[in-house]
């Protein structure tokens, strides 16, 4: 089948329509937004980060302007219609798609990661007859490990630590609650209290879903976008892709300036692409639009460097660097950071990108960051 030809703007428009950042408030208001927006992008991340609000509030505050930090709370840990699990990183995945990961839960099994290599059968024996015995806990309710030196930043100096993460990694215990980055850890059936646990998906449904959920938030899916950081299944998609487009589900599609890079889409969602985008966005730079740098660099004529970890002197765009999306394009990057002390945002550096003046934007932006630092200090 030959492929359909469409310009970078029109591609750029069709993944925003599939991002939800082309509208207001396209998830709705209330309690049951947050869900609904985690299922509908797959998964939210989470990270540690905090100069300003973490990543998953910010994220779903970006599509949902009423968010409460209560609903994320809600959903997790009394509806239970999200639980924490691994994607490309830590992150807010519906309670539907566990099946999907059960298979990666059991790998890990198998064969753990060298961070667990310390982590002996009876620390992790150990650990989870403790939560069965009595209730969930966190790592602060441990107080009678060993202490031993850390061996990585990010490391504890309770050994029981990494052993209710290996617990957590192999499906046998499940977030049941966060508050902050403390995370309190409960038996995954327990939690969950199915009454019959979902069954493991096969790698044929697996694929599937991989490539559903990138045609769902991406609109635009490349064999790098649907397996972002799991090459491994890459064949396999490709060949689930052929399969789809001989059915003519899929089409293939050549971007203007994607050179080799091949690209799919479903008709509908081509017929109907948006003819233009509005709206005022401040992104996380852990967004589903951001995280993909190869492929943000090719819809946006834009390359967005983190530099957290970059010596302060080297910086471009600043610590924590947010772009800013107006009507469809990237037109700044913000650095920004919240002073909890005095409630409010302090704007470190204000870099412009893009074609366009700031003067164009600049009242736009100064809207929506009274709106963000609202948000930030939101009781």
């Amino acid at each position: 089948m030959s492929s359909i030809k469409i310009s970078q703007l029109q591609a750029r428009r069709i993944w925003l329509r599939a991002q939800r950042l082309d509208t207001s408030a396209p998830f709705g208001d209330g309690a049951q937004a947050t869900p609904a927006a985690i299922a509908h992008l797959g998964y939210v991340q989470i990270d540690t980060i905090n100069v300003i609000e973490r990543c998953h509030h910010h994220i779903l505050w970006t599509r949902i302007p009423a968010y409460e930090r209560d609903h994320l709370r809600q959903a997790q840990t009394q509806d239970k219609t999200v639980f924490e699990y691994w994607t490309h990183a830590l992150s807010y995945v519906p309670t539907g798609d566990l099946k999907f990961f059960i298979g990666d839960m059991r790998q890990q099994r198998k064969s753990p990661k060298s961070w667990f290599n310390a982590v002996t059968e009876s620390d992790l024996r150990k650990v989870i007859a403790r939560i069965r015995d009595h209730g969930p806990l966190s790592i602060r309710d441990i107080n009678d490990d060993k202490l031993v030196e850390k061996d990585h930043a990010w490391a504890s100096r309770k050994p029981s630590k990494r052993a209710l993460q290996l617990a957590f990694h192999i499906g046998k215990l499940t977030v049941s609650e966060r508050s902050g980055m403390l995370k309190t850890y409960e038996l995954m059936d327990r939690h969950f209290q199915w009454e019959s646990a979902p069954r493991k998906a096969t790698e044929k449904q697996v694929i599937a879903y991989l490539l559903d959920r990138a045609l769902r938030s991406q609109g635009l899916v490349s064999l790098d976008s649907i397996c972002h950081l799991s090459p491994g299944r890459k064949p396999l998609v490709r060949q689930a892709i052929e399969n789809r487009v001989r059915r003519k589900s899929l089409v293939p599609v050549a971007i203007d300036g994607a050179g080799n890079v091949e690209h799919w889409s479903t008709p509908d969602t081509l017929a109907s692409a948006p003819a233009q985008t509005e709206g005022v966005y401040i992104l996380s730079p852990f967004d589903p639009l951001i995280i993909q740098r190869k492929r943000l660099k090719l819809f946006f004529d834009y390359e967005h460097l983190f530099e957290a970890y970059v010596p302060k002197e080297k910086r471009i765009f600043g610590y924590l660097g947010l772009p800013v999306l107006v009507d469809g394009e990237i037109v700044a990057v913000l650095d920004l950071k919240a002073d909890r002390k005095d409630r409010r945002l302090v704007l470190q550096k204000w870099s412009a990108v893009g074609k366009h003046s700031q003067a164009v934007h600049k009242q736009k932006i100064e809207e929506k960051l009274h709106l963000f630092e609202q948000f930030q200090f939101a009781s």
